[in-house]
């Protein structure tokens, strides 16, 4: 019963900030502009970028400490999926949609307005490229894979219901089970609900804006809510095969759909500007990395690139982490520690970083060294059709806008599919759930991304879900203590046993 009043309370928010965007869009669009810039960027930022710091810190931490050779799972346990299946998966919830949709336009954007210096000089596409690798590396994979972490422990080490809550119980005890635990669940499926339903609702209107590009689709609202229907019922086939079937195959497909456009981009454009953005933006980065980390501007009044950029990204990753998090730990039964750590949060970031070199970096070698002010133009006029004219300009473009549309199509389904997964096994409190359950919510997230979809609330709800990062942080940082705890009693408990 508890169970369900956690579910109806997180819909209950949700359903309250749709019907308040419906009615009042504009209103929720500067509310949730207050919660961004001025309560997290005036108040709260110096926290955000503490707290990234710190869960960057505590995985790299645990991997490499003697706690990495524990097993998520009983020692016998073996991996339920092969390690490219497996990594396929945690990419594909991970980021999805979210890798061609900023992939060309970030780094062009911070070109032209960087976080410190002159935009559209030589160093601020530098220091684009080194901040591009700083949002989307170890500090946006860590806040998956630290949640993720201390799930997969609960639930395969500890026997705990795939619950939030149970990740507290060697701090909390019964109290779980109280008001305090059903809040912690509260805040943690808002945060799974407004992340998908926000992130999907903006990449259809990117498969749309492609459609429009490639084959004169009109993009109108009537085109995208028949795009989320098609796609919905793709989604929930998908979930209702199961993770062995639907969302395996469909995660190892678009690995190679993916890896095939990055190879194409990396072979037909500046493939030797690509190589040299990568190891000079890799040492830039990794030499600034605790100056990024820490980086504030207390002395400059307005100075506001941080809450658009740097304390959207820590809190979007925090609450996004919820989902990504419990989904990691659903597929990753009978890893080590280590193994997890490695597999979700670092091999992950330098795919990352060889993705944005090749899509950032030729972006920005047509603007800077051959001249293209267009593209960049074109990005500041729609984003959503920006990648597919940047994908335009090279031989091959129209395939590769095919290829590109279908991996979009896949990554839509493959994220969906895991949402609806993961708020079925919060439904059930069990890592089986039924297709009852999972067709319930796919129609929930629909209903959902087309309202906002309609009401043009989209951006201010993803906002919103980014400043929930800042009480889910907290709920992590408990997570963090309470999983130590366990793990020290544990480890004790195994020298002991290795002594007798």
């Amino acid at each position: 019963m508890k169970r369900y009043i956690v579910l109806v309370g997180a819909l209950m928010i949700t359903f309250l900030l749709v019907i308040i965007g419906v009615i009042n869009s504009e209103g929720l669009s500067v509310f949730s502009e207050y919660l961004l810039n001025d309560l997290i960027g005036g108040y709260f930022g110096w926290y955000y970028m503490l707290v990234a710091f710190f869960i960057v810190v505590i995985c790299l931490y645990t991997a490499f400490s003697k706690y990495g050779s524990i097993k998520l799972g009983k020692d016998s346990d073996r991996p339920e999926f092969n390690k490219f299946t497996w990594i396929a998966m945690l990419y594909s919830a991970g980021l999805a949609i979210s890798l061609y949709f900023w992939g060309v336009a970030e780094p062009v954007l911070m070109y032209m307005e960087p976080a410190v210096g002159e935009g559209e000089t030589k160093e601020a596409a530098d220091l684009a490229m080194q901040y591009s690798f700083f949002h989307w590396a170890l500090h946006s994979f860590g806040a998956y894979t630290i949640t993720g972490l201390f799930m997969a422990y609960f639930q395969y080490r500890k026997n705990a219901p795939p619950l939030i809550n149970y990740a507290f119980q060697p701090l909390l005890g019964d109290r779980i089970h109280g008001p305090i635990g059903q809040i912690i669940n509260i805040i943690a499926i808002f945060a799974v609900i407004g992340g998908i339903t926000t992130s999907l609702g903006l990449g259809v209107m990117q498969m749309g804006a492609g459609f429009d590009y490639a084959w004169g689709i009109d993009n109108t609202p009537t085109t995208q809510i028949f795009m989320i229907l098609i796609l919905t019922v793709l989604f929930i086939i998908s979930a209702s095969s199961g993770i062995q079937r639907g969302i395996k195959w469909l995660s190892n497909i678009n690995i190679v759909i993916a890896l095939t456009v990055l190879v194409l981009i990396f072979i037909l454009g500046p493939t030797t500007n690509i190589l040299e953005t990568f190891v000079s933006t890799t040492g830039n980065y990794l030499q600034n990395f605790i100056n990024m980390s820490f980086h504030m501007e207390p002395f400059i009044e307005g100075y506001d690139w941080q809450a658009g950029w740097d304390f959207f990204y820590w809190g979007w990753a925090i609450s996004f982490g919820v989902f990504v998090g419990l989904f990691m730990a659903r597929i990753s039964k009978g890893r080590t520690i280590k193994e997890f750590i490695l597999g979700a949060m670092v091999v992950p970031s330098i795919a990352t970083m060889v993705w944005y070199s090749t899509f950032g970096g030729s972006a920005l070698y047509n603007i800077v060294n051959l001249g293209n002010n267009e593209l960049a133009n074109q990005i500041l006029a729609d984003m959503d059709t920006a990648l597919f004219y940047f994908l335009d300009l090279f031989p091959l473009g129209s395939i590769i806008i095919v290829l590109v549309l279908v991996s979009l199509v896949i990554f839509f389904v493959t994220s969906a599919d895991s949402t609806v997964y993961v708020l079925g096994m919060y439904s059930e409190g069990t890592t089986t759930p039924t297709n009852r359950s999972k067709i319930l919510w796919g129609m929930v997230i629909a209903g959902l991304a087309i309202a906002l979809l309609l009401s043009g609330t989209l951006t201010a709800l993803q906002s919103i879900s980014a400043a929930a990062g800042l009480p889910f942080s907290l709920i992590v940082i408990g997570m963090c203590v309470s999983f130590f705890k366990s793990l020290r009693e544990e480890y004790v408990g195994l020298s002991y046993k290795k002594e007798k």
